[in-house]
């Protein structure tokens, strides 16, 4: 059972409050059902069926952070890892890492942030326009093994369309929390049938000031939890937290010829983002980008055929990892290619869909500056080949999808690479014999994953559906292949070479209102894990190494069960809204205990007005006490009370829409630790304390 602290009894108020305005001003009359569909780089529409959220034009910047996972943090289902303030990724429904795959565009985004969650996603969130959240059928169109979800990060910056006049956008803010200062420019113009996109952002940010006070919160050690890991007599420590600097700056470029059957783009760009790792041994990373892509459509190729869309990426990576004293310690370097095609299909009997095929290469390399021995994780070869095919069926009040897709995958390492084993100490501290050694090897995954979704429409703007996805993922090259000292996890982790494809395989249930001034969702689902890939505390450290811990990948037998729903009244429309949610879910392992990093249930609560140029909103989530920790995980990670409120102002200026805006964020300066932020950094560094952004934007 999960404890409700005393502090949730004084805001559940607020529920009632809302609940109450929503069931007394529902009106019987409807509007007409608003569709939203997800783009996957603006072209392949997403059915009902499919849980998909997307985050775009006000309330995308409203809730803009500097990385993905601050950006979704609070989104139906979705928590984030939480590593300070220049690296986050998303968590869905308790999964993340290889388990959720980063696009951009439609293709991968070519970084190692699935490796490590120090390691950033290697994409600018400022000049973003969409941000997609992909399950189901939708999903296998981009990737198998991603049982928690795909997430697309659309910028736009191939044009599809050719402007009939220049347009772009200007943003900037500031910031009090870090002295955060922020801003972005795009514009976007034609000549002739060409189309050009060219897109800047720069956010710099100082390390962040965290709340402190010598009460306890729940679940807290004796002596609080403390910056430094000593103490400060009792109390928590208040102040900057060091190694939560950030700073980034990107430059794109995109080119496209537009025709009446298609069009054909080009587009690069350059990302820098140095960013501190909150640690108690503290440092930082300082990683760069460049990315190319390409992208070609074709509409009405040939009889029977509604468009031909091909699209290629290349991505070279690096980043430089530092210790707390500025020296440099180790290099990683990711080379990833990546090219694929869809054929979309004139409806069939009743069904539409898409076929087609994507290839992608990726090299990994990391190296130890100064003895050039690999770290942590050998030279490494990844190459994927992949056929899907999904299909989509209307017939009056059913619908229906299906998804197929086959991936073979291939890890290569290094055979020749010397893996370095330590001396090991158990609890007590006496040396019992060297880490467990592995041997390299060669491995190949055929991967088969598919999907099947039925909707009932029982009343008009009232549905019922299920949906059933089995998906097969291969091992990271982490998971088969790491050997080494870990210094942001602090662990020493150890990969196994023989470890199986993971298969999962999720059933849902989900009921929808999707017309009126009353609107909702609610789902429930069961995710089960055959060989679930985890890394297994032993007990054991390396004293040569700081004493990290031993971590081994091992598989096991997991389920992942949840709940998530929400309640909206005239949401995002004049007037007054009103919006509650709420989320839970709970991963164990079927032989019994928990699964590492499981978020904990949260309640919430938005409130918001429009009129006549103005928007004010205000938002509250409880987070209860996450006390369904893994066996080597310490805790609990505590509850805490998220409120967070803004306002802004919009007026036409000529040619330009201007926005002053103001964001208040933490108003009641919480320790806010998430469950789901791996132990190195949840022990040590909360989140930030209370914020005032303020900026302006404007558009035209």
């Amino acid at each position: 059972m999960y404890q409700i602290d005393k502090p949730l009894a004084k805001h559940k108020l607020i529920y009632v409050l809302v609940l109450g305005f929503i069931s007394t001003t529902a009106l019987a009359q409807t509007q007409p059902s608003l569709e939203i569909t997800a783009t996957g780089s603006q072209e392949a529409t997403q059915s009902i069926l499919t849980p998909t959220k997307i985050l775009q034009g006000d309330e995308l910047l409203n809730k803009l952070g500097t990385t993905l996972g601050a950006t979704l943090a609070n989104e139906l289902g979705v928590s984030a890892t939480g590593y300070g303030a220049g690296s986050s990724r998303p968590v869905i429904r308790g999964l993340e890492g290889s388990r959720v795959q980063i696009l951009q565009n439609g293709l991968s985004v070519g970084d190692v942030s699935n490796i490590s969650q120090d390691h950033a996603v290697g994409n600018n969130m400022q000049n973003t326009h969409q941000v997609e959240i992909l399950r189901g059928a939708a999903a296998l169109l981009y990737g198998s093994g991603s049982s928690g979800g795909l997430v697309n990060v659309v910028n736009d910056r191939i044009l599809t369309n050719l402007p009939d006049r220049p347009t772009g956008a200007v943003n900037t803010s500031y910031e009090t929390v870090n002295n955060g200062r922020a801003g972005a420019l795009e514009v976007d113009g034609a000549f002739g049938s060409v189309a050009v996109h060219v897109d800047t952002a720069i956010n710099n940010a100082n390390d962040y000031t965290i709340p402190g006070n010598s009460t306890q919160s729940q679940g807290e050690p004796a002596g609080g939890w403390t910056v430094p890991p000593g103490g400060n007599g009792g109390n928590n420590y208040t102040g900057k937290l060091p190694n939560t600097f950030s700073n980034q700056n990107n430059l794109g470029v995109g080119v496209s010829y537009i025709g009446q059957n298609g069009y054909t783009g080009v587009s690069v760009e350059r990302l820098n983002n140095n960013y501190g790792i909150p640690t108690p041994e503290g440092g930082s990373i300082n990683q760069s980008q460049n990315r190319y892509d390409l992208q070609h459509q074709t509409r009405d190729p040939f009889s029977g055929l509604s468009s031909f869309k091909f699209s290629a990426a290349n991505s070279n990576y690096n980043h430089t990892e530092f210790t707390n004293t500025g020296e440099a310690a180790s290099l990683w370097k990711n080379i990833a290619n990546e090219a694929r095609f869809e054929l979309a299909h004139n409806p069939l009997a009743g069904w539409k869909g898409t076929f087609g095929a994507q290839v992608s290469a990726a090299s990994l390399n990391a190296t130890e500056i100064g003895t050039g021995s690999y770290a942590i994780v050998p030279p490494t070869k990844t190459n994927s080949n992949a056929l899907f095919w999904i299909e989509e069926g209307k017939w009056n009040s059913l619908q229906g999808n299906l998804g197929l897709r086959y991936n073979n995958v291939a890890q290569k390492p290094n055979l020749g690479t010397q893996l370095e084993g330590q001396e090991m100490a158990n609890s007590a501290g006496d040396i019992v014999g060297p880490t467990p050694s592995i041997t390299l090897q060669d491995r190949t995954f055929n991967l088969a994953s598919y999907s099947a979704g039925g909707l009932w429409n029982f009343m008009q703007g009232h549905g019922a559906g299920i949906a059933y996805t089995v998906s097969q993922r291969a091992p990271s090259a982490q998971e088969l292949y790491s050997y080494g000292a870990h210094e942001s996890t602090a662990t020493f982790d150890i990969g196994n070479p023989n470890l199986n494809k993971e298969t999962s395989h999720n059933l849902e249930f989900n009921i929808q209102k999707t017309s009126g001034l009353l609107r909702g969702k609610a789902s429930v689902y069961a995710n089960r894990f055959n060989n679930y890939i985890y890394g297994y505390y032993t007990g054991e450290s390396v004293p040569d190494a700081e004493d990290f811990s031993v971590v081994v990948a091992q598989q096991a037998a997991a389920t992942i069960k949840g709940v998530e729903g929400e309640l909206t009244y005239n949401w995002r429309q004049h007037g007054v809204g009103g919006r509650v949610f709420g989320d839970a879910s709970q991963g164990t392992f079927d032989a019994g205990g928990n699964l590492p990093l499981q978020p904990a249930p949260r309640l919430g609560a938005e409130l918001a007005h429009q009129r006549n140029g103005w928007l004010t909103n205000a938002t509250y989530i409880y987070s209860y006490q996450q006390n369904k920790l893994a066996a080597w995980e310490q805790g609990p990670a505590p509850s805490y009370n998220l409120l967070n409120a803004g306002i802004s102002y919009t007026e036409k200026i000529k040619d330009v829409n201007w926005t002053v805006y103001m964001n208040l964020k933490n108003l009641l300066n919480e320790q806010i630790r998430y469950a789901t932020t791996p132990m190195a950094v949840r022990l040590y560094a909360p989140q930030p304390g209370r914020s005032l952004m303020v900026g302006l934007r404007g558009t035209f």
